[in-house]
């Protein structure tokens, strides 16, 4: 059934995204049609990003159509070639103080010495539409962010919507500031709820396969092409492939082939549930997106309608 979820796993059930973030982006585009006929200003998000020649160019594509399709107002901000982190911080800071900007994304990763950290920690948390900063990261700790991650609540979203039980043994698979660390985090807030159990790992975790034993839901985000396969995920388990790793492919669209954490071959028929790499967690994390940006314009304007 599309709605729900069935253990065992002699089938593997595709989770696709495309309800998940169609759901939101309706949502999301009510919400901004409310705000506007109240006679808010139209939301705006602006994109920080190296330039349109690099793998964030795609991701930039689907923000600008994702955002025509909300109602959002959506400046692209690119960086000179050869910006250092000055420049990175001050136009960051002066995004923080425009007034027809609700929403800021900075594009990651990005090379150590532009230091992304400090540079989304220029902005107020509720225009980090990401919740990266360190103001954000320390309300997750807290238990009430103004934004969570988008890529976290996107794995999230997709649980939630095919029914996928989260009180019981889950993993996470992947330890970054910005994905691995913030999920663990809003699983164990689940937890008062669901109890559930969160297992840490990543790439370099010794014997990956006992570490995940048990776990009856896994969560990849360690950006490693192949980590998962039946020998290290439990048999039955769901598994929710964060992980994105692009590699040169002339044969395919745009020249890149883009892959997940997981080898769907090998956990064809083994896991229960597997969300396809493109097409599951990424059009998710688009809609999650604009439905922060959407959040945060409405609390700069005078909250909710």
């Amino acid at each position: 059934m599309p709605g729900s979820w069935v253990g065992g796993g002699h089938l593997t059930r595709s989770l696709e995204g495309r309800p998940v973030a169609e759901a939101l982006i309706a949502a999301a585009r009510a919400a901004v049609e409310a705000g506007v006929a109240r006679g808010r200003p139209r939301p705006g998000l602006a994109s920080v990003h190296r330039g349109a020649q690099t793998p964030f160019a795609v991701y930039l594509r689907q923000q600008s159509r994702a955002a025509e399709r909300v109602g959002i107002a959506f400046r692209t901000v690119p960086l000179r070639e050869g910006a250092a982190a000055p420049e990175l911080k001050a136009t960051v800071r002066a995004l923080d103080a425009d007034p027809a900007v609700h929403a800021v994304l900075v594009e990651h990763p990005l090379p150590a010495a532009l230091d992304f950290l400090g540079a989304v920690g220029a902005l107020r948390p509720e225009k980090d539409v990401d919740g990266v900063g360190a103001e954000n990261l320390g309300r997750l700790v807290a238990r009430h962010p103004i934004h969570a991650p988008a890529v976290a609540r996107a794995a999230l979203a997709i649980a939630d919507h095919y029914r996928i039980p989260l009180g019981r043994r889950v993993a996470v698979v992947g330890r970054s500031e910005t994905v691995g660390l913030p999920l663990a985090l809003l699983l164990l807030d689940r937890s008062r709820e669901r109890d559930a159990t969160v297992t840490v790992a990543h790439s370099r975790t010794p014997d990956l396969g006992a570490a995940l034993a048990g776990c009856e839901v896994v969560f990849s985000c360690a950006g490693a092409p192949g980590l998962l396969t039946r020998t290290v995920v439990p048999e039955g388990a769901a598994v929710i492939d964060i992980g994105l790793s692009t590699r040169p492919d002339p044969q395919r669209p745009g020249g890149i082939r883009i892959s997940g954490d997981a080898d769907a071959a090998s956990l064809d028929g083994w896991a229960s549930a597997l969300t396809p790499v493109p097409g599951g967690v990424g059009p998710v994390t688009v809609a999650r997106l604009m439905a922060n940006a959407v959040a945060g314009w409405e609390r700069l304007t005078g909250g909710p309608e």
